[in-house]
Formats: C-alpha cells, sequence, structure tokens
C-alpha cells in the first residue's frame, strides 16, 4: 500500500500505539518480526483450505519504511514524521 501511495503521490500514515514503538533500535529494520503459525492461513476452525504440501509466510505485522511513510505516524500522542517521533516519544 506505501509504495502504491508514493507512486501516486498520496500521503501515507503509520498507526501505533506508543508503547510498540521500541526506542532502542537505531531503525525499524533491526524490529524482531514474529512469524505466525502456517495453519493460521491454511485452515479455518480445524478445516483445511489450502492444497496438501502448501507452505506459507505468516508475519504477525511488517515494518513499512521510514522513507515511505510520508504522511505520518499516528500515535495516541499526535501525529509526527519518522524523523521527529523519536525526540517527540523520548520527550513523554
Amino acid at each position: 500500500m506505501a509504495v502504491l501511495c508514493a507512486a501516486h503521490d498520496v500521503p501515507f500514515y503509520v498507526c501505533t500505539p506508543a508503547s510498540s514503538v521500541d526506542l532502542s533500535l537505531p531503525s525499524g529494520d533491526c524490529i524482531p518480526i514474529e512469524h505466525r503459525p502456517q495453519v493460521e492461513m491454511t485452515s479455518i476452525a480445524g478445516v483445511t483450505l489450502a492444497a496438501p504440501g502448501i507452505a506459507c509466510w505468516n508475519p504477525a505485522f511488517d515494518v513499512t519504511p521510514a522513507r515511505l511513510i510520508t504522511g505520518g505516524i499516528v500515535t495516541e500522542f499526535g501525529v509526527f514524521k519518522p524523523q521527529q517521533l523519536r525526540e517527540a516519544l523520548e520527550q513523554r
């Protein structure tokens, strides 16, 4: 979505609680992504929907590169440009 917004000059925003921002990390590239079980993607209520042998990648979330966040990062404390977020949260 962020790539499409950038290609069409549409502002892209990320919404997140401030508590999920890890200020100890130098960038979003360092955020560990939780990987969820494949079965969450291949079945519903115990009924397998995918063909046998199908594998899938099931990240719990993704990280949008800061260069693509052109609108801002929305938190409960306000809306910030990526380069403003650290300072804004450190002041809290």
